[in-house]
């Protein structure tokens, strides 16, 4: 007999915007919460669990209930996930376990949120994600927000494994090849190159313009179900899934280098029973391309510092032998605020149910999704799998 899995019955994705225009947080995550029940076939009275990342622009307190009086659902288990960019993951990881536990039938995964994008470019923007301690010891010595660290870890990378700019700026060429088939994505006009990338201005040192994250506003929803119900579409599987943690500040992180998604995918991993070599479909968190090349190595796709020489010999587009974030990923689709984390999950549903359109990868059974919060400090992994293959 099968194990019976936690189930992705709903997934919902609004298209990122640069200006929101007065739309409010709430209202876009009740246009995501509505779409995503609806394609699981439910009604808002079969939502019997809430799992709600932070807000951007509104109070937090008492947030799950603010969410569940405005969307008019009554669950019977909610709380907020707070993981940074790891949060979209780690609620689904959550649901899986209240569902699997018989505590919650249907558990909304809900993210998004008003972003300016110059959200982390003010003084207070980089105080409200950073400890008391950081904003004491390490503020007064002018850091750029996450560009800074992200810049140290790209930099210690290439002094350590030879790393080149030419290898990361790779990254994001051949996730905007997969982002121009995605109507959705923010940047899906023109094809990238390589020189382009490069040429763009220099932010903080070794990290260009084009190889940044821009923060948007959007939102996105999961249903993660006990069974299918009505959907209409092919289920999928949560097949296992794994957290770790670090470090909060850079400052305390043993090795840059070394995340621990090393840990969280040895765990994800272990639970469905299969290895990196088994999985089709990549779903990285990739606010930079560093980032993308360390999840690769530490996650166990490639060996440690072989991150660069990987996607030099591996196309990662929809059409490649490797495909990596097929619906362009952050870098090509916008940081639509906490559900820039979602859009992994859902771009990973998406080509498992075969509804990927013109960028459907050939192979689709088995996916590796990663949430990656702070800088590379909390860690979130899942795999999924088509219902009927598993």
């Amino acid at each position: 007999m099968k194990r019976k899995y936690a189930m992705i019955t709903g997934i919902s994705e609004l298209a990122p915007i640069k200006d929101p225009a007065g739309q409010k947080t709430l209202a876009l995550l009740a246009e995501a919460a509505r779409l995503a029940i609806a394609d699981a076939g439910l009604h808002n009275t079969q939502i019997d669990g809430l799992l709600v990342t932070p807000p951007s622009e509104d109070s937090a307190f008492m947030w799950p209930a603010q969410v569940c009086e405005y969307l008019q659902i009554r669950p019977s288990l909610l709380n907020m996930v707070e993981l940074g960019g790891a949060s979209a993951v780690g609620a689904v990881s959550r649901a899986a376990l209240l569902v699997k536990a018989g505590l919650v039938k249907n558990c909304l995964c809900l993210s998004g949120g008003v972003w300016d994008s110059q959200v982390f470019n003010t003084l207070q923007g980089k105080k409200s994600v950073m400890s008391q301690a950081e904003i004491d010891f390490e503020l007064p010595y002018q850091p750029l927000g996450f560009n800074t660290g992200y810049a140290l870890i790209a930099h210690r990378h290439m002094h350590l494994y030879g790393t080149t700019p030419e290898q990361m700026a790779k990254v994001a060429v051949d996730q905007r090849k997969s982002a121009l088939l995605n109507p959705l994505a923010l940047f899906n006009q023109a094809p990238l190159t390589v020189d382009q990338v490069l040429q763009s201005p220099l932010i903080t040192d070794p990290l260009h313009l084009l190889e940044i994250v821009r923060p948007c506003s959007g939102a996105a929803a999961v249903v993660v179900s006990n069974e299918r119900g009505a959907s209409l579409h092919d289920s999928v599987s949560i097949l296992g899934w794994g957290e770790a943690f670090s470090h909060n500040s850079i400052v305390y992180a043993e090795e840059i280098t070394t995340s621990p998604v090393k840990e969280s995918a040895h765990r994800a991993f272990g639970m469905a029973g299969c290895e990196p070599a088994d999985i089709d479909l990549l779903s990285l968190y990739d606010c930079y391309p560093i980032t993308v090349l360390i999840t690769l190595e530490d996650a166990g796709f490639c060996a440690k510092g072989e991150g660069g020489i990987f996607v030099t010999q591996h196309d990662l587009s929809y059409q490649g032998d490797r495909p990596c974030n097929t619906h362009g990923g952050q870098l090509s689709m916008g940081q639509a605020s906490f559900a820039g984390g979602m859009s992994h999950v859902i771009e990973a549903v998406r080509q498992l149910r075969g509804e990927a359109g013109e960028r459907q990868v050939a192979r689709n059974h088995l996916a590796f999704v990663n949430g990656n919060g702070g800088v590379m400090s909390t860690e979130s992994s899942l795999i999924l799998g088509r219902t009927e293959y598993v």
